[in-house]
């Protein structure tokens, strides 16, 4: 079987004519060509993006921990005192964080922030049967919505850096005593 030989003007590139030198541009015409090639350097980086992230396990966000007061600010009249004596003193003592601030590491810290116990043990005045069902009501709720693995009410507390959700736990667990007649 013959073989096509190689001629040498086949092995060597075509020869290439030099590139016109560019027109003068103005500074309009620059500044579209920039554009148009840093959208594309953009969205070629976003793409990027996308696919060195879609990996990476991202959890949902509550909005109950993030919005905490009114979108609005208008002047909102003060919730409606529960009648049931465990619901009132969670409720007070919900307010009492809301207002005094919240702690935790302790049951009340040198600017007079309380955690939730604190809060729930200066609201009970001094009556512990109170005080108990209220603690024990509020691990109950708090064990509703995170589960069964938490051990205790100041343990909930201190594993938070923030008072937005222990906060947000008092009222709901007042809620739940109303709920209740407790």
């Amino acid at each position: 079987m013959p073989h096509a030989s190689l001629s040498p003007a086949r092995d060597r590139p075509a020869p290439t004519t030099p590139a016109a030198p560019p027109a003068d541009l103005g500074l309009e015409e620059r500044l579209a060509l920039v554009n148009t090639a840093m959208t594309a350097r953009l969205a070629e980086a976003a793409v990027a993006y996308e696919v060195n992230t879609a990996h990476i396990p991202a959890e949902p966000m509550d909005l109950a921990d993030i919005v905490t007061v009114p979108l609005t600010p208008t002047l909102q009249p003060p919730p409606r005192s529960y009648l049931t004596p465990v619901a009132a003193l969670l409720q007070r003592a919900h307010h009492r964080l809301l207002t005094g601030g919240w702690c935790s590491g302790a049951l009340i810290d040198e600017d007079g922030a309380r955690c939730m116990l604190g809060a729930i043990r200066a609201e009970a005045r001094g009556d512990s049967g109170l005080e108990a069902s209220a603690a024990s009501l509020l691990l109950d709720a708090v064990r509703r919505t995170f589960g069964g693995d938490i051990d205790s009410v100041p343990s909930f507390n201190d594993a938070h850096g923030s008072g937005h959700v222990p906060i947000r736990m008092l009222g709901q667990a007042a809620g739940l005593a109303d709920a209740r007649g407790l």
